[in-house]
């Protein structure tokens, strides 16, 4: 009798092993490897011009404050996040000194949420604008280690210490090619200003945002701390062209370009039989624009003939517009098909305002992804069942096999109750 609870004790576990080897594959493990950590800096400017109050009703500095308190909340966990000021120390009116005013107000590391908030709160607006010093010493802060790195840099105004060019710096930074990218965000910001820091995000591939509200200041900054997670859509700088055969060919991945008012910008796309190519398209209006405006995404043969569109349209409620489209490449019974040039073409009907200058063009983010068409194996995977056919055919088996079991243990215990 006891031998044979023994028995089916063991056969019982050999199930629960054999399901738990199906469901999680001892592969599984070894396919994933550890990714490095990212890091991010925040780059606060703390300068006397931040207790202006025009960003709804409140000061520059209550709205920066506001929009760190929410995005520290928000970090994903793995992230390294790291804040640094400028103008936030020196109280005097010697240039010199002033344009040493920068310093690092939180290490990058892993985040403690709480000391960093206090850190923040203690800010007060107070000296000058040293841009072009405080990039430099972000850079360096960040420096070391393999995963993204990016600065997300938040000023109301122009660098105050020439000659050291902020521009100029972001392209040194660019030029050592450490994988580094910084985006800017304007509060409230003029012209010049709106050029300078637009000259910095362009010059390591990252992006520029006209911020007039908290809630746009929270949410961008929350959106490029997530992206920083996630190596894939680090942005790439490109320049589209006036027509497709002389546009830049494009692989997978995330792009930025300018493009002018009412203008069409085309960029190209090899798509192999049985591929979906997907393509999505965001068009910022960085500066005041009329209301009433649009985003047309085509994807077209090199004839013009059109082959699907996404379009978007925006009432001025919003900085940005954004559409996409997919497009699947039916599958070829020519081992040899060629690659067919798919023609992605960006057109916007946004209009500038009346004394708005039209020139650098609004910031544009394109992305694309050709992965392998729906009729794959491997997409059996979006259904959660794992790496393909074999998993969902390995956990039939299991199921029909503890089905037999069951019924055999269930047959065998009444027969020995019968006994008994």
């Amino acid at each position: 009798m006891i031998r044979r609870q023994r028995l089916a004790a063991g056969v019982c576990a050999l199930l629960a092993a054999l399901t738990a080897g199906l469901a999680f594959p001892a592969g599984a493990a070894a396919d994933e490897t550890e990714q490095a950590a990212p890091k991010v800096e925040l780059v606060l400017d703390v300068s006397g011009s931040m207790r202006a109050r025009d960003i709804d009703g409140g000061t520059r500095m209550a709205a920066a404050k506001q929009a760190f308190n929410e995005v520290l909340d928000a970090t994903p966990e793995e992230v390294e996040l790291g804040i640094r000021t400028l103008g936030a120390n020196y109280h005097g009116d010697d240039r010199r000194t002033g344009c040493k005013d920068t310093a690092q107000l939180y290490p990058v590391g892993p985040l403690d949420r709480t000391e960093a908030k206090t850190a923040v709160a203690t800010l007060a607006p107070t000296g000058w604008t040293p841009i072009g010093p405080a990039l430099l010493k972000a850079a360096g802060d960040l420096n070391g280690g393999d995963g993204t790195r990016r600065i997300v840099l938040i000023s109301d105004g122009e660098d105050t210490c020439q000659p050291l060019d902020p521009c100029e710096v972001a392209r040194e930074i660019a030029a050592k090619g450490i994988g580094l990218t910084i985006d800017t965000l304007g509060l409230v910001p003029d012209a010049k200003t709106r050029d300078q820091l637009s000259c910095i995000a362009d010059a390591t591939g990252g992006t520029y945002t006209s911020v007039r509200h908290k809630e746009e200041l929270s949410d961008r900054v929350g959106q490029l701390v997530d992206r920083a997670a996630d190596p894939v859509v680090t942005p790439v700088a490109t320049e589209g062209a006036a027509e497709c055969a002389k546009a830049p060919a494009l692989k997978s991945g995330l792009y930025t370009d300018r493009e002018e008012f009412g203008q069409q910008r085309w960029y190209k796309v090899d798509v192999n039989p049985g591929q979906e190519l997907r393509a999505s398209v965001s068009v910022a209006d960085d500066r005041a624009v009329a209301p009433d405006y649009g985003v047309l995404l085509r994807a077209v043969t090199l004839h013009g003939r059109e082959i699907v569109r996404g379009e978007a349209a925006g009432t001025g409620r919003t900085d940005a517009v954004s559409t996409g489209l997919r497009y699947p490449r039916p599958e070829s019974d020519d081992d040899a098909a060629a690659a067919e040039t798919v023609c992605l073409q960006v057109t916007n009907s946004f209009a500038a305002a009346a004394g708005v200058k039209t020139s650098p063009g609004l910031p544009l983010e394109l992305t694309v992804d050709v992965v392998d068409g729906p009729s794959h194996a491997a997409d059996v995977a979006a259904f959660g069942l794992g790496r393909g056919w074999w998993l969902l055919g390995a956990l039939v088996l299991a199921g029909f096999v503890a089905g037999l079991l069951w019924g055999w243990l269930s047959r065998w215990r009444v027969a020995v109750w019968r006994t008994n």
